[in-house]
């Protein structure tokens, strides 16, 4: 038996006491899913889960992920069904995701691993999550001439250091992006 928990992200904040006692001390292999991660907009500031990679980024032994689409999310719940030795949280935004192309999951490497979508220069997104909007936002910077690289961070906790390391070697600007509202919300 796997223990997972399914549970809001601003649900899990009330109940930090008992994850860090209860999990991260002990470094169980419990296996959180956090729904409604990030701003969740109609459902009103009291049920965003705004500050869940902070307060779980702080505690030992956890693995903290967000996936950037439904395909993605699959792996993650892949990789967590495979972390057998500490806690890990998956975040993911309330709505409805990308359909699935049908690919089998597969687990994520422990190294966790960032992707590069696109590559550009001089600036740098650095996104959590939702790196489709990042993606639409750097196509509407080309349009004024400017080149801007997209990596999608996957992991919080542990940050892929060799990317990040390459990455601000490479380029002039870091841009760090943790939420970003769809494409489709994006102010013209």
């Amino acid at each position: 038996m796997k223990p997972f928990a399914a549970i809001y992200s601003t649900f899990l904040q009330r109940a930090y006491d008992q994850v860090v006692h209860d999990v991260a001390i002990q470094s169980l292999p419990v296996r959180f899913a956090m729904d409604r991660a990030g701003l969740v907009g109609a459902d009103g500031p009291t049920h965003a889960g705004s500050f869940d990679i902070a307060y779980l980024g702080t505690l030992p032994n956890f693995v903290l992920m967000a996936a950037a689409d439904e395909v993605e999310l699959m792996h993650m719940v892949a990789t967590q069904v495979a972390i057998n030795d500490r806690p890990s949280a998956l975040r993911y935004p309330r709505g409805e995701a990308s359909v699935s192309n049908g690919r089998l999951s597969e687990p994520r490497s422990k190294s966790a691993r960032a992707g590069c979508y696109a590559k550009g220069h001089p600036s740098q997104s650095f996104p959590m999550a939702h790196a489709c909007a990042c993606l639409a936002r750097a196509e509407r910077l080309s349009g004024y001439g400017l080149s801007a690289s997209v990596a999608d961070a996957r992991f919080a906790k542990p940050l892929d250091l060799d990317l990040v390391s390459r990455l601000a070697r490479e380029h002039e600007v870091l841009i760090t992006i943790e939420e970003a509202p769809s494409a489709a919300s994006a102010p013209r």
